[in-house]
């Protein structure tokens, strides 16, 4: 398989154990400024998945971890200083955090779910997201300066899409609690649990709009699987999609909030559509014989990364918001593209 010639920073780590947490603490020692425009993904070098930083152009890369272990789903803080990943550990997948070059890169939980929805706080002191406790998935809140882990939900149902609304006081979730699943929301501490959705058919995957005023999720309500939305008080219930094949890969709102990114998968076939609010139209965006997802909207909302298989394997790529320009951006298989805020 060829591969671009691009180079990589050299990467020196050291192992060292905080002595007043016992947490485990890498700290590579290198130099790194990531450009504007940058995005954080995974891709799979020597048989390891990794963390790198590229250029939405694809001219300049940075090579964050260089672990034994496999590295996988980047996100960002909110002001791009920090990266959570995923880290697959021997007891499974871990919960962890570096700074944007790569350095001080430390465990924050164990026991992590990885095909699930991660997402910072706001202000970025916080990171919810799924652990598996005695069978079930859980919503957990991790401090990011790893001083505190604490559980939202009781386990008692499978809880799970945790997403922050976007002045931070509450989280939205999709829950099994009452024998199917539907959306909730909660404080951000937990308290309050309040069921906005019911009914015939599961609801999943709820994603807050920038603005807050609406939730978009992923129903099967009508028979098939379609985009709604809800108010965040539980009423305005509104259909977006018809026969879409939506998927309950979380759903992504442009910054402007004027359009819904969405992952289909009609006969199979998995492609990103975008659903136009003002008229509820369906704009194809990405489509081709193989896989296309994994989408990331830029911060200007002109630009959206996202993984397709198109030319044989999973890289990734960048296209104008309409779908149109779209271009290779890595020679190898990559996944889980983050756009730096």
């Amino acid at each position: 398989m060829h591969r671009f010639a691009i180079p990589l920073a050299a990467v020196c780590l050291a192992t060292a154990v905080s002595a007043s947490s016992g947490t485990r603490v890498y700290a590579p020692t290198r130099a790194s400024s990531p450009s504007t425009h940058t995005i954080a993904f995974a891709p799979k070098r020597d048989g390891n998945w990794e963390i790198h930083l590229v250029t939405a152009d694809g001219a300049s890369r940075t090579r964050l971890t260089t672990r034994a272990e496999q590295d996988r789903f980047p996100l960002w803080s909110p002001d791009g200083t920090k990266l959570a990943f995923g880290t697959q550990g021997i007891a499974g997948w871990e919960l962890w955090v570096m700074n944007a070059d790569g350095s001080r890169a430390t465990q924050l939980a164990d026991s992590m779910v990885a095909k699930a929805h991660r997402q910072w706080s706001p202000d970025g002191t916080r990171i919810v997201f799924e652990k598996m406790r005695n069978g079930r998935r859980v919503i957990f809140v991790a401090r990011a300066d790893a001083s505190a882990l604490s559980a939202l939900t009781d386990g008692r149902a499978d809880d799970r899409d945790p997403m922050w609304s976007p002045d931070g006081s509450r989280i939205v979730f999709s829950s099994s609690r009452g024998g199917r699943s539907s959306i909730w929301v909660m404080r951000a501490d937990g308290s309050a649990p309040t069921r906005l959705t019911s009914g015939a058919g599961a609801d999943m995957s709820p994603t807050w709009s920038p603005h807050g005023s609406t939730i978009a999720f992923v129903s099967t309500r009508d028979g098939g699987r379609d985009v709604y939305r809800v108010r965040p008080d539980g009423t305005g219930i509104e259909r977006l999609t018809v026969g879409a094949d939506a998927t309950r890969d979380m759903s992504a709102w442009s910054p402007d909030g004027s359009l819904l990114a969405i992952q289909t998968a009609h006969d199979k076939n998995y492609d990103v559509e975008m659903v136009r609010i003002a008229d509820r139209a369906r704009l194809p965006f990405a489509s081709s014989p193989d896989f296309d997802g994994q989408f990331a909207w830029s911060p200007d909302g002109k630009s959206v990364a996202f993984i397709s298989g198109r030319d044989g394997y999973d890289a990734l790529y960048v296209a104008d918001a309409s779908g149109a320009n779209a271009r290779r951006i890595t020679s190898e298989p990559s996944l889980n593209p983050a756009w730096k805020p």
